[in-house]
Formats: C-alpha cells, structure tokens, sequence
C-alpha cells in the first residue's frame, strides 16, 4: 500500500528537501549508496572483488533539465572506466547507466542519448568491461531499446534490463533472448498506471517466473536481478532443467540487502554481481529503494526513531 505514495513522493521536490534535511536520512542512505565520487566507491569495488563478489557502478542523477548535465553525465561514467582500468577487474566489474541521466527526456533527447552513451560504451570495451541500459519507466522503453539495439551492431555485449510487471514484458524477452545478448530481469521500481502494468504482487511475481523461463530456455545470458529466496531458487530448478552451467547466467543483488546471501551464492560457484550505486543526487535512487520492499522502509523508520 505504501509503496506507490514513496514513488510518488521520489518525485517531489518538497519530499525531496524534507528527507535530505533529516539528520538521519545520510546514515541510512549510506547503507544503500557507499560513497558520492568515484574516489570513495572504487575501494568498495576492490573490497567487492576480493570477496569473490562481481560488481555492476551505477553513478546515479536521472532527473536532468539541461543538455550540460548530460555531458556532466558521460564525462562521470568516462571517468568511471579510467578508474576501473587501473583495477583490471575486466567485466567483474561493469557498469550500469539510465538513458535518462544522458538526455533521453530532453528534445531531441533520443539521438542525445545515443550520442553520449556511445563513447561510454566504446570506453568500457576497450577495458574488457560491460555496460547494461537500465529499463525506466514505461514511456521511455521503445528508446532504450532502440538505442540498445543500435549500440550492439558495434558493441553486442551491451545488456539492458526488462520489468517484469509491465504487460509488454514477456514479448520483449523472447525477442531478446538470442545468442549474445544480455538480458538482466528486475520485477519494476517505478509508479505505472493499471493499464501497462501489473498491480498485484502475485501477478507480478508469476509474470517474472513465467519471463525467467523465456530467458533461461533461449540462447542469450540472464541476469537476474532479485532478493526473492523463492525466485532465486526457481532460478536454480530452471538452470538444472535447462542445463545451463553457473557462468551461463548470474544473479544481481543490490549493495547493502542480503549482503550474506551474496556471499552464500559467490561461495556456492555462482556467478554474484552487487549492483552499486553512487553520486550526490541519491534521492531517486534510494526512494525506489524504499518502496520495493516494506523492510527496507521499516529500516528507515527504525533509524529515525533510534535518533530521535
């Protein structure tokens, strides 16, 4: 119930003020984002690694107005793949990005995405590394995938990610799912009218198991992008029937939930990547984080009640 009235709010500016001046709001949202540049987060990956961790850098900030906020972006993801070369993690270490953040919604905004994802891209090929398009919200889907499919005529590692409570969803993983691609299914963090999406949690959940297996029966490499027990284990059952051997899929978590189940997996021979968040303009970001799962607002609430 609550979780509609958080995406709400992750997109008001009063909202916005409020929970960034709350003394208690920096403690909590560290638990989710280790660091705001790339000097604080790149330990954080080498720790990562070290545990035998793979890793995926989303530098966050999707909300911009200008064409130079966009560039700002780029230059941030640029400086990003310098850093990760030093590290020499190749694609342990890859690297997630949102069209937006690049001027998707700006006019013209399609083409200057493209135009300033490329060199991105390019960049993270030339290191051996990875970058995955993250999916926004539904109107903004047909770009991505477009830019998607523009991008791997050059790069064809290039992922991007599917939602599985939007209606659409199940066609565009079997679309998806050839030999090459790269596909990392999320169940959706974003407020979406009845009409495209899936409301109940049940639907949504089948809808990702009945997607899951789109995926894992083609010929392409699933990510899967969940902290659900059940579907974790359904994704084993479906590896096991499908024959798929551990490097021929991977499970992604985000930073700071379940980080023991990370580990279990990693241990197990899994291939375990942290989806790991950076940057200033957190909000967004750790909004969604909010209202995909009610204990991550009962911890919220907790601190809050704890500082005060």
């Amino acid at each position: 119930m609550l979780g509609p009235a958080i995406l709400a709010a992750s997109r008001s500016d009063k909202m916005r003020r409020i929970v960034s001046a709350a003394p208690v709001t920096k403690p909590v949202v560290n638990r989710f984002i280790p660091g705001e540049t790339v000097d604080q987060v790149i330990p954080i990956v080498s720790d990562l690694a070290a545990k035998g961790l793979e890793v995926t850098l989303d530098v966050v900030g999707e909300d911009i107005t200008t064409v130079e906020q966009s560039y700002a972006a780029r230059d941030a993801y640029l400086e990003l793949v310098e850093r990760l070369k030093d590290l020499g993690l190749g694609e342990r270490a890859e690297m997630s990005v949102k069209l937006s953040m690049f001027g998707q919604a700006l006019p013209g905004g399609h083409e200057l995405a493209l135009a300033n994802v490329r060199p991105v891209v390019e960049a993270a090929a030339a290191i051996g590394t990875t970058v995955t398009l993250d999916a926004e919200d539904h109107t903004t889907l047909d770009s991505m995938f477009a830019i998607h499919e523009e991008l791997r005529k050059d790069f064809p590692q290039t992922g991007c990610v599917i939602q599985a409570y939007l209606f659409r969803t199940e066609a565009d993983a079997r679309r998806l799912a050839a030999a090459g691609s790269r596909v990392r299914i999320v169940k959706g963090a974003y407020k979406e009218p009845a009409e495209v999406a899936y409301q109940n949690k049940a639907e949504i959940d089948k809808a990702y198991v009945r997607i899951l297996k789109v995926l894992m029966e083609g010929e392409g490499y699933p990510m899967i992008g969940s902290h659900d027990p059940r579907l974790i284990a359904i994704t084993q059952e479906l590896a096991r029937q499908t024959g798929r051997k551990l490097d021929e899929y991977e499970f992604q978590m985000l930073y700071g939930i379940r980080s023991e189940e990370h580990l279990r997996l990693a241990a197990e021979g899994h291939r375990m990547r942290v989806y790991t968040a950076y940057g200033t303009d957190w909000y967004g970001y750790f909004m969604r984080r909010l209202a995909e799962k009610p204990a991550n607002l009962l911890f919220f609430v907790r601190s809050m009640i704890t500082k005060n």
